[in-house]
């Protein structure tokens, strides 16, 4: 009897009402802020997996009794026992995988609480190197015992996880095992020793030495191309025709590809050419629009960049993309002067929504009299400046209240949040590439999703090939690199 279906007898006697065939698919990895379908899954329940396995009856909330616990344990087990080639443990691992893909969401997360408390690092192995290693400081012994106390911590669950990795579609299965693990760390410290595993290991398997840049344009397989349109996180979509044209001679496409993932992009760039910095992002999405000599552009405009896998949050590999593409653009194309983005700011209407009053206060008297001029109440309240600015796309250009949106923006994009990183995500990622703010654009997004995160503003990220190192040591003092525009409309 093989491992899945043994592990399916004990669970179809748990759960006798189950049919055998029945599937509950992993849920597909993608980025933010494409959002991932999200089972309901019980509280968590309050016994160990220690104090189950020891058991003879199930509580209430345990989806897996005793019996089938152990048996589950067994075969995790076996997959790294030491007597079998890292191919069995992979067609073990293989196993487990069929029944996992069958079981409910509080099956799973049984799993996951064995493979987080039942395969951790011997504690008393870890407590004698330790003491190993204090007692070899300033000897000969020191290098050793250094050695010694590494190997202790690593964990059997290191080695389980690996086991995974053998298997065929055995990346694919602990990113969608993490992707769907995630969102339950808030509500089960239990848990986290097993992400942090495969966030460690992730960071292994796809650190850049083995990532590959291609790009994608038209001719790519039409598979490839189903990818883009389902991962696509900034600007969505519409059409067969949209992504034509975000795909064709004059634009340029580029993911980094994994060997395990040769199919599917693991982060990637939609990039235009122009002869300015863009400031709008509706030319860009515009179908009919007239091609552009990417020969004759002095300007790239990164718009949309997009994660594709959940699963590897925490993973960065997006600051060496954009560095890849900009070497790549440069070799290809050697008019090109200028590297900048045109970016949403998904935090600042959220931002902005708990700060209004907080921003009112820091306006001079005359700034005062003229916004509650304008707003038709002096002075203004934070409901009334909210609430004017439903219809921002409506706003003349010397509007106070237009004046007063782009100030804010400024100031929640200027000053860093916690731990001297900047509020806004979009902001985090290109700040950290070493960009800095430049310019904001106004009714640049018009769309209904634009308008919902920041009333339609976009900024501009401006990537300075010499001052990339400096940008980023800016950034690590907490100092957010800004340009004078940026700087002249922020609040002191």
């Amino acid at each position: 009897m093989s491992t899945s279906d043994w592990i399916n007898r004990g669970v179809s006697k748990l759960l006798p009402n189950a049919k055998s065939d029945s599937h509950v698919p992993l849920p597909k990895a993608s980025v933010a802020p494409v959002a991932i379908k999200k089972e309901a899954v019980t509280p968590p329940p309050s016994r160990s997996t220690r104090e189950r396995l020891q058991a003879t009856l199930r509580q209430k909330r345990e989806a897996l009794s005793p019996r089938v616990l152990r048996r589950t344990l067994a075969e995790l087990q076996a997959i790294i026992d030491p007597q079998v080639s890292e191919v069995e443990g992979g067609r073990r691992a293989s196993g487990v995988a069929q029944w996992y893909a069958k079981a409910t969401p509080e099956q799973r997360r049984d799993a996951w609480l064995l493979m987080s408390e039942q395969f951790g690092p011997d504690a008393n192995k870890v407590n004698a190197a330790r003491e190993q290693y204090d007692a070899a400081q300033g000897t000969a012994e020191e290098g050793p015992a250094e050695i010694r106390l590494r190997r202790a911590f690593v964990s059997p669950r290191t080695r389980l996880l690996k086991r995974f990795a053998v298997a065929p579609q055995g990346m694919r299965f602990l990113l969608d095992l993490r992707s769907e693990l995630l969102p339950q760390l808030k509500t089960d410290k239990r848990l986290v020793a097993l992400d942090a595993e495969l966030e460690s290991l992730f960071s292994t398997w796809f650190d850049l030495a083995f990532l590959e840049l291609r790009r994608i344009s038209w001719d790519s397989p039409a598979s490839l191309i189903e990818k883009l349109i389902k991962y696509e996180a900034v600007h969505d979509i519409r059409s067969w025709a949209d992504v034509k044209n975000r795909l064709d001679s004059d634009r340029r496409c580029y993911g980094f590809f994994h060997p395990n993932l040769p199919d599917e992009p693991l982060i990637f760039v939609e990039v235009a050419f122009m002869q300015k910095m863009a400031d709008s992002i509706t030319p860009l999405l515009d179908e009919g629009a007239a091609p552009v000599d990417p020969k004759n552009s002095s300007t790239a405009i990164f718009y949309s960049i997009s994660n594709t896998q959940t699963g590897l949050r925490g993973v960065s590999f997006g600051n060496s993309l954009i560095k890849r593409v900009v070497e790549t653009l440069h070799d290809e194309l050697p008019r090109l002067r200028h590297f900048a983005t045109l970016s949403p700011i998904p935090g600042f209407r959220g931002w902005l929504g708990k700060n209004a009053a907080a921003m009112l206060d820091k306006l001079d008297d005359k700034a005062r009299v003229e916004l509650g001029q304008a707003l038709g109440l002096t002075p203004p309240s934070a409901a009334s400046l909210l609430g004017a600015l439903e219809s921002p796309l409506a706003l003349p250009v010397s509007s106070p209240l237009r004046q007063m949106l782009l100030r804010c923006a400024a100031h929640y994009l200027a000053h860093a949040g916690v731990d001297g990183k900047p509020l806004d995500p979009v902001a985090r990622f290109h700040l950290g590439n070493g960009a800095r703010v430049e310019r904001l654009n106004w009714g640049a997004d018009p769309s209904a999703k634009g308008l919902k995160q920041s009333w339609g503003v976009m900024v501009n990220y401006l990537y300075d090939l010499k001052r990339l190192d400096k940008h980023r040591a800016m950034l690590a003092q907490g100092k957010i690199p800004l340009s004078k525009e940026i700087g002249s409309l922020r609040f002191s």
